[in-house]
């Protein structure tokens, strides 16, 4: 099942399980998100037509990310655009995320690999703006 972690009916994040599987195309986003996610299954034999991809002019407001666990447990917090606090939830080998909006902090509960994807050029700490995080008392971990 595809979650999506939203508030006032903005989409903070999509995960997508490990066991996710279905025929065929399936994207995840709408056609206005800076940052694309689709699945593909296809069977032997599918051919996907050489191509190039044409010099489209586009906006970058704000980065999106996503987030491939390859091995471990991380726990991503979600919090609103005024930095408050919403809920959790634990990813693990195999589940993907994309963080599309509103702010988030992690935890490694285990030895963690991850594989990291956004839009460049990378801005350094221009990109980011920090603050105090959840305290672990008051972590609202939802189940998946």
């Amino acid at each position: 099942m595809i979650e999506q972690i939203t508030e006032d009916g903005k989409i903070l994040a999509i995960i997508i399980p490990h066991s996710f599987a279905e025929p065929g195309i399936r994207f995840f986003t709408p056609d206005d998100f800076s940052q694309q996610l689709a699945y593909m299954s296809h069977p032997q034999g599918k051919v996907i037509d050489a191509h190039v991809h044409n010099a489209v002019l586009r906006e970058v407001v704000y980065t999106q990310e996503v987030l491939f666990i390859r091995k471990g447990k991380l726990r991503v917090d979600f919090y609103n655009d005024g930095r408050e606090y919403l809920e959790s939830r634990v990813l693990v080998a195999g589940d993907v995320i994309l963080l599309a909006s509103g702010g988030h902090g992690m935890e490694a509960l285990e030895p963690l690999e991850m594989i990291e994807v956004k839009q460049g050029p990378y801005s350094g700490d221009q990109d980011k703006s920090r603050f105090d995080g959840v305290a672990w008392q008051n972590i609202v971990l939802q189940e998946r």
